[in-house]
């Protein structure tokens, strides 16, 4: 039994719809970063993400923090708000280091964190540390050893393990994680390898969408390509003797067809939030406003959504 902290969520008929934010790091912490999170809070999200990235895309050339440092910091200056990353992966992380950091945030954050964690791809990242980008095989082959390995080195306190890709000597963890027996794992696939380690491992199932639908496809076309995620999400769980109805199902937005509208006004929210409800998600992400940037929007509607969606989802 995993003993996490929530905050509030939109009702939608049977089902509850979290409503989450995604905050680049990509503001000092003394010129509004601290602000930003401290907003999140005011406004009631559920969950304050951030990528762990090393960089990223468009914002590469700028300023560009570290995940963990940055959920730590907004660890000291929120209460209630629960912190994640969407997502880390083995592109530039070992486990045994990452557990180290992770227990040490949820400690500070008095139990309030969230991995999010993916095979990564092949952006900046891939190659930061000197190495040729990895196959989606091979990210798929790491992935598949680090999760179960980061799920041990959370859960008990010192772990060996000798595998293809990454060891642990008696590396000891202790006091181990807030949260019990250590903080949920929100894990991003769409292949059968990810969506078993997700079934397996994963309190929570993230997904953006189908990639190949984001220049060109409809709405409905993405929809369905979600449905079909969801599906296979349930036939990976029920493989294992699970039940799909205790993962959390994320949907990171923005990277869908209509990535832009669900922010262009309250009732366009709405509306793509009870569509997607209806497709078993749990809990929608958006990101918080970046002018100039693929994610510019409307600050005053942005917040407007957050203060106002929960009532009309009810």
């Amino acid at each position: 039994m995993f003993h996490v902290k929530h905050g509030p969520a939109l009702t939608l008929g049977h089902m509850s719809l979290r409503l989450s934010t995604v905050i680049l790091p990509h503001r000092r912490w003394n010129e509004g970063g601290r602000e930003t999170w401290q907003r999140a809070e005011q406004l009631g999200f559920h969950t304050g993400y951030t990528y762990d990235h090393l960089s990223w895309r468009t914002f590469r050339d700028g300023p560009w923090f570290g995940a963990v440092p940055t959920l730590t910091g907004a660890a000291g200056v929120t209460d209630r708000l629960r912190l994640g990353t969407l997502v880390t992966s083995p592109n530039f992380r070992h486990p045994v280091t990452l557990a180290k950091e992770l227990i040490t945030l949820d400690d500070i954050s008095g139990g309030r964190v969230t991995l999010g964690i993916g095979a990564g791809g092949t952006g900046f990242d891939a190659t930061a540390l000197g190495q040729d980008p990895w196959t989606p095989r091979e990210r798929a082959d790491r992935l598949a050893e680090f999760v179960p390995l980061l799920d041990r080195l959370l859960s008990e306190d010192s772990v060996s393990y000798e595998g293809d890709f990454y060891s642990a000597h008696e590396a000891r963890n202790i006091p181990g994680c807030v949260q019990r027996p250590r903080l949920p794992f929100a894990v991003a696939a769409t292949g059968p390898r990810g969506l078993k380690l997700a079934a397996r491992h994963g309190q929570a199932w993230v997904t953006t969408g189908d990639p190949k639908l984001y220049e060109n496809g409809t709405p409905e076309q993405s929809r369905q390509a979600l449905r079909g995620q969801v599906d296979k999400l349930t036939d990976a769980c029920a493989a294992l003797g699970r039940d799909v109805n205790t993962l959390d199902k994320i949907l990171l937005t923005g990277f869908t067809p209509d990535r832009d509208h669900p922010l262009e006004s309250l009732d366009a929210f709405v509306d793509f939030a009870g569509r997607h409800r209806e497709l078993g998600f749990t809990e929608l992400v958006i990101h918080w406003p970046i002018p100039d940037s693929v994610f510019a929007a409307d600050q005053k509607v942005f917040e407007q959504i957050a203060m106002e969606a929960p009532a009309q989802l009810s």
